[in-house]
């Protein structure tokens, strides 16, 4: 029979956790979420993460006052026991130079968002029309491809994120994986993206536990439909059901 302390469970924020926004900033947060991720946090000794491709300080903001390990940034930045490393703007100046170049490239399309995380930077064009949306789309693809292989695209639900090109959320995971309290134990994913197969990949090939968000093609092992769906899952987990990921539905 498993113990809770056998898993270490990774978390991704939007359309995970809580549902998608039009746009970053308007995102709603269950008053419940922060406590019972909390609560399940001890149940798991520890091993709780969020693996988001939001800015560290941004989660904090969404789950105050409690405060996770987390991989920001696709895992550009990471923090373990409220130690942060990685994840400065001043480490990118050649992904810097771009940002105004690209800010001026897509001024001109409505509701395209350009989202300056620092170590990295995304085009959201979740609201704009469709030929907007392609334009968008193109002048971040034209960016990354200016930045060369130290860079790449990460394309996901209506945006487009230039990164690192050694940050992937699968790479976050096993970072988190080689140290106390993850080392050792069964991995759990949980995410709704494309940004997350890479994550999806890693777990399945360590013996994990995947499980995709939505209805989406995937490489996941199981499937959730909504983030209501999941809250009620971690919920139940915090208060004390088993956990069981095996149990979930295949995807």
């Amino acid at each position: 029979m498993t113990e809770p302390t056998d898993f270490a469970l990774y978390l991704d924020f939007d359309g995970t956790l809580v549902e998608i926004a039009p746009r970053p900033d308007e995102v709603r947060v269950d008053p419940a979420l922060p406590g019972a991720l909390e609560r399940l946090r001890l149940r798991l000794g520890g091993a709780l993460a969020i693996v988001t491709g939001r800015p560290i300080g941004v989660i904090d903001d969404f789950l105050a006052p409690v405060r996770f390990d987390v991989a920001g940034l696709h895992g550009v930045e990471r923090r373990v026991d409220g130690v942060v490393s990685g994840g400065g703007a001043e480490d990118h100046p050649e992904l810097r130079a771009r940002v105004a170049g690209l800010t001026a490239a897509v001024a001109g399309l409505d509701d395209v968002l350009i989202e300056d995380k620092g170590a990295s930077v995304a085009v959201h064009w979740r609201l704009a029309t469709p030929a907007d949306a392609a334009r968008a789309e193109a002048a971040v693809r034209i960016t990354a491809d200016a930045l060369g292989g130290a860079y790449r695209l990460q394309l996901g639900k209506a945006v487009g994120e230039i990164v690192p090109a050694s940050a992937t959320k699968g790479h976050a995971i096993r970072a988190f994986g080689r140290a106390p309290p993850y080392a050792g134990r069964r991995s759990i994913f949980l995410g709704d993206d494309l940004t997350d197969e890479k994550a999806f990949a890693v777990v399945n090939e360590t013996g994990g536990v995947s499980v995709r968000i939505g209805a989406a093609e995937t490489i996941a092992a199981r499937r959730l439909s909504t983030p209501q769906e999941v809250r009620r899952l971690l919920y139940a987990w915090a208060d004390g059901a088993p956990i069981d990921p095996d149990a979930l539905p295949p995807a």
